[in-house]
C-alpha cells in the first residue's frame, strides 16, 4: 500500500511544511547568532582602533587649547615675559581634569634641542613635584629600557610634535604603568608642552564599554530568535488549520461521490445506463487524479519557495542586524541608512517577484492564450531553478524566443514541470556524474515541437509507453505516485489535441510536446527526430 493516499494526503502535506520551516527557522537562527558574534569580533576591533586614535585626538586637543589660552593672555595682558610666564604655570598646575582619571599637564623648559644631559628644565609635573625645577636629560630610561626623551625630542625637532609611548610612576601610586602623550613645542618661550593618559585608565574604560556592547548585542539576539520562534509557532499554527480545512473538503468530496455512486447504483437498469455509469466512473477518477496532482505539485511548490527563500531571507537578517549594531553605537549615518534601505527593498521585490510567480502557476485559466514559448521556459525555470542548483544539475536551453504557441498557458506549464521533476529525479535517483537536461524546439507549419532531454540513463521498461499509464513508477512508493507523467498525457492529447511522446537517446531520454498551431486540422504527421 502506498504511504500518500487521499485520506492522509493532506496530513503529509502539512508535515512536510513544518519540516521544512523547522530546518530554515534553526538554521537561520543558528547562522544568524554565528554571524553575529563574528560581526561583533570584527566591529568591536574596529571600535578599539577608534577609540585608541579618539584618545589621540583629545590629547592633541587639550594641548592646542592650552596654547590658545596661552596666546590669548599674552595678547591682553601688560605682564612682561616672566611674569606671563608664572601666570601660565600656575594655570597648568591648577587645571583639573575629569574625576577618576590621572591626566595632568607637564613642561619643560628647553636648554639643548639636539638633547643630552640637562637638555630642558622641568617646570610643571604635579605628579612629581620632588623634579620640579631640576634639570632631566634625554640619556634617561624608563623601566622597560626606553629613552623615551630622546623619542620625542627627535620628532619635536622633525615635526613640532610627538605622540610617545612610555613606562611612567602613576599618580598617587607606587605603581609603574604604562602611558600615551602628546608633547608639542611652543616656540615662543622654547617651552615643550605635554599631557598624557595612562593606558589602564583607557583600558578600563574600553573593557567597560565592551561589556556594554556584548550585553546589547546578547539582548539583540535574544529578541531576534524570539522571533523567529514566534515566526514558527504562528505558521505551524496556520499550517495545522489548513490541514483541517482540507480533509473536511476532501471528507465532504468523499460522501459526495459515495452518494453519487448510490444514486448511479439504482439507476443501473439497462446496458446504456451501465455504459454512462463506467465513463462517470472514469471521470470522477479522472478528477481525483488531476486533484492528487495538484497537490503534489503544490508539496513540490512549497519545496521550491524554500529554496528561493532561503537565501534573501538570510541576507535580509544580516541588512537588519548591521543597521541595528550602527545604531547601537551611534554610528548609523543618512547614507548608511539609505543604503541599507534599497538593498532590503531589493530582496523584499525579489521575494515579492518570486511569490507572484506561484501565484500566476496555480491561478486557473479556461481560455487559451497566444504566448511565447521561451516565456514559458523562463517561468518554469524560475520556480525549479534553485532546486536544481542545489543539486548541481546543468540546464541548456536552445529555443528560438519568437517561436509563439496559442493554447492553454497553464495547463502547458505543468506538463513542462511535471516533465523536469520527472528528468530531476531520475538524474538525482541515480547519481549521475555532471547531470544536465537540455531544451530545445522547432516550428513547423503545423505544429510546435518542445524538446526536454536528459542522460539519466533512459526509459527501461517496455513498451516505453507504459509509463504514461495511471499510477506506474520505478520510483519506490515514498518517492513516486505515477500519476505526473499520465496527467501530462492526458492535459496534452485530450486537451490540447497533441502528442506527447518519449524515446531514448544514447545518453537518456528524450520527451517531446507537439502542440497543433491549429487545432482544427486532423491526421498531423508529427515528425520525433
Amino acid at each position: 500500500m502506498g504511504l500518500v493516499t487521499e485520506k492522509n494526503l493532506s496530513k503529509i502535506i502539512i508535515f512536510t511544511f513544518i519540516v521544512i520551516m523547522s530546518t530554515m527557522v534553526f538554521a537561520m537562527s543558528y547562522f544568524y547568532v554565528k554571524n553575529t558574534y563574528s560581526d561583533f569580533d570584527v566591529e568591536m576591533e574596529k571600535f578599539q582602533e577608534e577609540y585608541y586614535a579618539d584618545k589621540k585626538n583629545t590629547l592633541k586637543k587639550e594641548i592646542n587649547t592650552v596654547i590658545d589660552i596661552l596666546n590669548y593672555n599674552i595678547v591682553k595682558s601688560d605682564l612682561d615675559d616672566e611674569e606671563q610666564k608664572m601666570d601660565a604655570i600656575r594655570l597648568f598646575n591648577n587645571i583639573t581634569f575629569e574625576e577618576n582619571t590621572s591626566n595632568y599637564f607637564f613642561v619643560y623648559e628647553v636648554k639643548n634641542m639636539q638633547g643630552g644631559d640637562d637638555f630642558a628644565k622641568l617646570i610643571v609635573n604635579p605628579n612629581r613635584l620632588d623634579l620640579v625645577g631640576t634639570y632631566i636629560s634625554t640619556n634617561y630610561t624608563d623601566s622597560d629600557g626606553k629613552k623615551f626623551r630622546e623619542d620625542f625630542l627627535r620628532d619635536i625637532r622633525q615635526k613640532g610634535e610627538s605622540f610617545t609611548k612610555y613606562s611612567y610612576k602613576k599618580p598617587d601610586t607606587k605603581e609603574i604603568k604604562q602611558k600615551i602623550s602628546y608633547f608639542k613645542y611652543y616656540e615662543k618661550w622654547n617651552w615643550i608642552i605635554a599631557v598624557g593618559v595612562y593606558t589602564d585608565d583607557m583600558e578600563n574604560e574600553l573593557a567597560a564599554k565592551t561589556k556594554e556592547f556584548k550585553k546589547r548585542v546578547k539582548n539583540q539576539i535574544v529578541q531576534n530568535v524570539v522571533l523567529f520562534i514566534m515566526f514558527l509557532s504562528i505558521a505551524i499554527l496556520i499550517s495545522i488549520f489548513i490541514s483541517q480545512k482540507i480533509d473536511e473538503v476532501l471528507k465532504n468530496y468523499e460522501n459526495k461521490v459515495l452518494s453519487n455512486a448510490k444514486e448511479l447504483e439504482e439507476l443501473n437498469q439497462s446496458l446504456e445506463e451501465k455504459v454512462k455509469n463506467e465513463i462517470e466512473k472514469n471521470r470522477e477518477k479522472e478528477q481525483l487524479l488531476v486533484q492528487k496532482s495538484k497537490f503534489i505539485a503544490l508539496g513540490e511548490m512549497i519545496s521550491n519557495i524554500a529554496h528561493q527563500w532561503r537565501q534573501p531571507l538570510s541576507e535580509l537578517s544580516s541588512i537588519l542586524m548591521f543597521i541595528k549594531f550602527k545604531y547601537s553605537i551611534n554610528a548609523l549615518d543618512e547614507k548608511t541608512m539609505e543604503q541599507k534601505s534599497l538593498e532590503a527593498d531589493k530582496v523584499l521585490e525579489y521575494m515579492s517577484r518570486t511569490i507572484d510567480d506561484f501565484r500566476n502557476f496555480f491561478m486557473p485559466k479556461k481560455e487559451k492564450e497566444e504566448f511565447y514559448l521561451y516565456k514559458v521556459i523562463e517561468l518554469v525555470m524560475n520556480i525549479i531553478s534553485s532546486t536544481l542548483k542545489n543539486y548541481n544539475i546543468n540546464i541548456e536551453i536552445n529555443v528560438d524566443k519568437n517561436i509563439v504557441l496559442k493554447t492553454y498557458l497553464n495547463e502547458y506549464q505543468q506538463v513542462l514541470l511535471n516533465i523536469i521533476n520527472n528528468a530531476k529525479d531520475v538524474l538525482i535517483e541515480k547519481n549521475i556524474k555532471n547531470p544536465t537536461i537540455k531544451i530545445s524546439a522547432y516550428e513547423e507549419d503545423t505544429y510546435v515541437v518542445l524538446y526536454v532531454e536528459d542522460n539519466g540513463g533512459g526509459v527501461l521498461v517496455e513498451p516505453k509507453g507504459k509509463i504514461f499509464e495511471p499510477y506506474f513508477t520505478t520510483k519506490s512508493e515514498s518517492d513516486g505516485t505515477g500519476i505526473g507523467l499520465y496527467m501530462s498525457k492526458i492535459i496534452v492529447d485530450k486537451n490540447m489535441k497533441g502528442k506527447l511522446r518519449v524515446r531514448n537517446t544514447k545518453e537518456g531520454a528524450k520527451f517531446a510536446i507537439f502542440i497543433p498551431k491549429d487545432s482544427s486540422i486532423k491526421d498531423i504527421n508529427y515528425e520525433f527526430v
